[in-house]
């Protein structure tokens, strides 16, 4: 398991990597598709419960996520406009902070979350394999049935697990702040399928504000991947700037899980 942050929220975790691999290039989507089921992990609330509000801050619950051969991004813990809230600043970096959750796929319903970017990168694209960088990520992995996968994806996990110790979870959905492709567009990873990209706020419209968005995650999920989703295992916030080598910069409120309608 990955060490928990040292010190109090609000300490600024920095990181260097040592030059990505050609192995490690193939893998880190994987390996940033936010890692290990077991352990660690916060319940979801049974179904009478009003739903679990995800601290925006940089609380022990949360920590980073190295990617192999990659400089890490830095989170901390801030205050913007008033809010309490992760300022992520990305400088040719990329990895993640990341929390674990424990929450039955019976009980996904909806998500919100709100963050606010005040540029973008024009030379990242999501469904570019050189310049898949994003300013803002807010990402949802999953458990499944493993058996289900494709070999190529079944050496892939084994060689991300032997690259970072933890295994990848079954499918990972993320929603996207992307500089060009249309609000609504559902992108699959150029380097794992196992990887969706949703798109929910594109372009300058709305840059220097604060977005507010509510999802319905287990539609979300189904409409991209074709199955019903299984338990969701972690949670997590990236912004990255490594492939472009540029610089990406975001705020991020907290999230908010509400659960479905008792089975």
């Amino acid at each position: 398991m990955l060490k928990q942050p040292p010190g109090p929220s609000g300490h600024t975790i920095a990181g260097e990597g040592s030059g990505a691999s050609r192995r490690s290039v193939l893998v880190w989507p994987l390996a940033a598709a936010l890692g290990t089921l077991g352990g660690c992990a916060t319940r979801f609330p049974g179904s009478g419960q009003a739903g679990l509000r995800v601290p925006a801050d940089g609380s022990q619950e949360w920590h980073q996520v190295p990617l192999p051969g990659k400089q890490a991004t830095r989170y901390l813990a801030a205050t913007k406009d008033g809010r309490g809230v992760v300022h992520a600043r990305a400088e040719r970096s990329a990895s993640m902070w990341r929390r674990k959750v424990e929450v039955p796929a019976e009980l996904l319903g909806r998500v919100q979350w709100s963050w606010r970017v005040d540029r973008l990168n024009p030379q990242a694209s999501i469904g570019d394999v050189d310049a898949e960088d994003a300013v803002a990520r807010v990402i949802f992995a999953f458990d499944g049935d493993r058996s289900r996968l494709s070999a190529r994806n079944r050496a892939m996990f084994d060689l991300a697990q032997a690259l970072t110790g933890e295994t990848p979870p079954y499918a990972t959905l993320m929603y996207v702040w992307e500089t060009s492709k249309p609000v609504e567009s559902v992108v699959v990873n150029p380097r794992s399928d196992r990887i969706r990209k949703w798109v929910v706020d594109s372009g300058p419209q709305h840059l220097g504000t604060w977005r507010a968005h509510q999802r319905d995650l287990a539609a979300d999920f189904e409409r991209a991947f074709g199955e019903k989703p299984g338990p969701l295992v972690a949670i997590g916030k990236m912004t990255d700037a490594d492939n472009t080598q540029a610089r990406a910069e975001a705020w991020y409120g907290p999230i908010e899980l509400m659960p479905g309608p008792p089975v």
